[in-house]
């Protein structure tokens, strides 16, 4: 085996802390991509409430997070939808 000379390889630790802080599977990454959805739908709707309630005034921000979840929700949804095509596609191949 040959040793390429211009690829330092990293230390054991830092590699096992890449590791760490990458998810590893598509569940996982599935999984952190929900977790954002969801928590910009929870901002946009502590932001309404604080619109209500009259601690917050600031109607563009509260424009702006709402969009954002908006926006995070379609394409989560369309995801779904093609990743669910896909999926029916896969099962009506013949093998």
């Amino acid at each position: 085996m040959r040793i390429n000379p211009y690829v330092v390889p990293l230390p054991l630790a830092e590699k096992e802390e890449k590791k760490a802080s990458s998810p590893a599977t598509f569940g996982e990454l599935l999984q952190e991509a929900l977790q954002k959805v969801n928590r910009e739908q929870l901002e946009a709707g502590k932001s309404l409430q604080g619109l209500i309630s009259g601690e917050a005034e600031d109607l563009h921000q509260l424009m702006i997070a709402a969009e954002k979840a908006r926006l995070s929700l379609q394409l989560t949804v369309q995801l779904t939808n093609k990743v669910i095509e896909a999926y029916r596609e896969i099962t009506r191949m013949q093998i």
